[in-house]
């Protein structure tokens, strides 16, 4: 039976806290766990200075050489609470449950994390939004579509609040690259976005980024600002693979209507310039900003044009602080800060 009182709350919307989970073996970092420790003390603590942290920790055995760095980087460890519970992975915003309000009451959604259609060891990851539903006290409830689990990561949506919904047709519509759900169409989604987003309006991009591990995850593409304005990432140099799609996905935007039939207001922001590590090309993207209570964390890459994405980004919020986190080690493992997080609505 169909609800319509689900929605899904922009993230500028007042937050509780923020989920992060604190990397114990250092997979998807190989070579890098050491620097990528302190790089996750650093984020940890600028989220503790505006809001709370839940942070999940594999065991008590490292939550106390968690607590021992933490204190080292002198971070307000009032606003950070622990979850013990060992993970695959450290991806918050895709195996972490997204959290809606049903009326006045707070539901956090699992939609079934499977690895992104890609990795198989993912037991303890499918047990996350379980585990914190349980921590916060909230309600869990399972994404079927005739009576089948349906898979969508966090990073594969992006919301305005008031209906409007961002995804690629790179990630949830490829036919048979990292198919999440076999047969889906786009009506489909849009009636699981509805029932259980409160979703009435779906902006279908194309193609992501390359060597985007997810395929095609928004969240390195185009995030919604306010609810009327959209930024999205563009290529200027046209002999690079990205520049072809991120023009399309840019002219797809300016064709796009939002759920009142008014047309979005469309800001751009450039991208960094290629990163390669061991012969891999990395995903690096401004867009994958977190937005916190007065403050938006922005990933930079060491780079010229990192100036120029902070004061765009400045430009779309003018009332909170802007900071740039270093994300040039991050990125190793093909995502940053809104890859690693999950956002608690109040």
């Amino acid at each position: 039976m169909a609800t319509n009182t689900r929605r899904f709350p922009a993230e500028w919307e007042k937050q509780e806290g923020i989920l992060l989970c604190f990397p114990h073996n250092g997979k998807d970092w190989p070579g890098k766990y050491e620097s990528i420790q302190w790089a996750f003390v650093e984020f940890i603590k600028k989220v503790a200075t505006y809001e709370k942290v839940f942070l999940v920790v594999a065991d008590e055995n490292l939550k106390e050489k968690v607590i021992e760095k933490l204190e080292k980087a002198t971070v307000q460890m009032t606003n950070v609470s622990f979850i013990i519970y060992k993970t695959n992975r450290s991806w918050m915003r895709d195996s972490g449950s997204i959290i809606v309000k049903n009326g006045i009451k707070r539901e956090a959604l699992n939609f079934n994390f499977n690895g992104w259609a890609k990795y198989k060891n993912i037991n303890l990851d499918k047990q996350v939004p379980a585990k914190v539903g349980e921590f916060l006290n909230v309600p869990v409830t399972q994404v079927l579509y005739n009576g089948k689990p349906v898979i969508v990561e966090g990073g594969a949506i992006d919301t305005n609040g008031k209906g409007t919904l961002l995804t690629s047709e790179e990630c949830l519509l490829h036919p048979n690259i990292q198919v999440r759900n076999p047969n889906f169409s786009k009506e489909d989604y849009e009636i699981v976005f509805k029932e259980y987003l409160g979703i009435t309006n779906v902006i279908w991009l194309g193609n992501g980024i390359e060597g985007d591990d997810t395929h095609g995850h928004i969240d390195d593409l185009c995030r919604f600002v306010n609810e009327d304005t959209i930024i999205t990432i563009v290529e200027s140099d046209p002999l690079d693979n990205n520049y072809k799609p991120l023009q399309d996905n840019l002219n797809r935007l300016q064709d796009a209507k939002l759920e009142n039939g008014k047309s979005p207001k469309i800001i751009t922001l450039p991208m960094p310039k290629r990163i390669d590590f061991d012969g891999v090309r990395l995903p690096a993207s401004y867009a994958n900003f977190l937005i916190l209570n007065k403050c938006v964390l922005v990933p930079t890459f060491n780079d010229s044009n990192d100036r120029m994405a902070l004061n765009t980004i400045a430009d779309c919020f003018p009332d909170r602080e802007i900071i740039g986190i270093s994300a040039i080690d991050l990125i190793w493992g093909f995502g940053t800060l809104h890859c690693l997080s999950q956002q608690i609505p109040e």
